[in-house]
């Protein structure tokens, strides 16, 4: 098991979730996911990663598979103008690659801002830190552990 999917492993036990990861494939697209698992696009949590271009710091939208940020608006509830984060900067503050970047378990937890589209689903999934995993949540159990601020980012 890798060290990405025990930290997001610990971090639902440390939240009070019983939600274990499920491996499904590898999957391209939020719709590839949701396919996958037999859910609809929107019950996927993605997790966009930008970075700040005064601060240096990763910076985390979860967001409804279906939906897009906005980087306008991304930038305005961030307080600072992004930039599309690389590889490099993802792995060493999250702990995670791309495609599996879980909204919880970072090394280095994020600013964080949450799509209240989300919020109209029972359980949503979400990667579980590799690109082969993932786990379902309540929203609002997802919402909490990440630490994330319900906001309006999706264009």
């Amino acid at each position: 098991m890798s060290k990405s999917l025990k930290r997001v492993i610990r971090a639902l036990a440390d939240g009070g979730l019983d939600s274990i990861p499920r491996e499904v494939g590898q999957a391209a697209t939020a719709q590839a996911a949701a396919d996958l698992i037999g859910c609809t696009l929107d019950q996927i949590a993605k997790s966009i990663i930008f970075r700040g271009q005064d601060s240096g710091a990763a910076i985390l939208f979860i967001t409804a598979g279906g939906n897009r940020v906005d980087p306008a608006k991304a930038s305005a509830l961030a307080g600072e103008a992004l930039d599309k984060a690389d590889a490099a900067l993802i792995r060493a503050q999250t702990g995670f690659v791309i495609g599996g970047v879980a909204p919880i378990g970072h090394l280095t937890p994020p600013r964080t801002f949450f799509d209240p589209r989300l919020m109209e689903f029972d359980t949503v999934w979400a990667a579980a830190g590799t690109p082969r995993h993932v786990f379902p949540a309540a929203p609002a159990d997802l919402l909490r552990l990440s630490g994330a601020q319900e906001a309006n980012f999706i264009a």
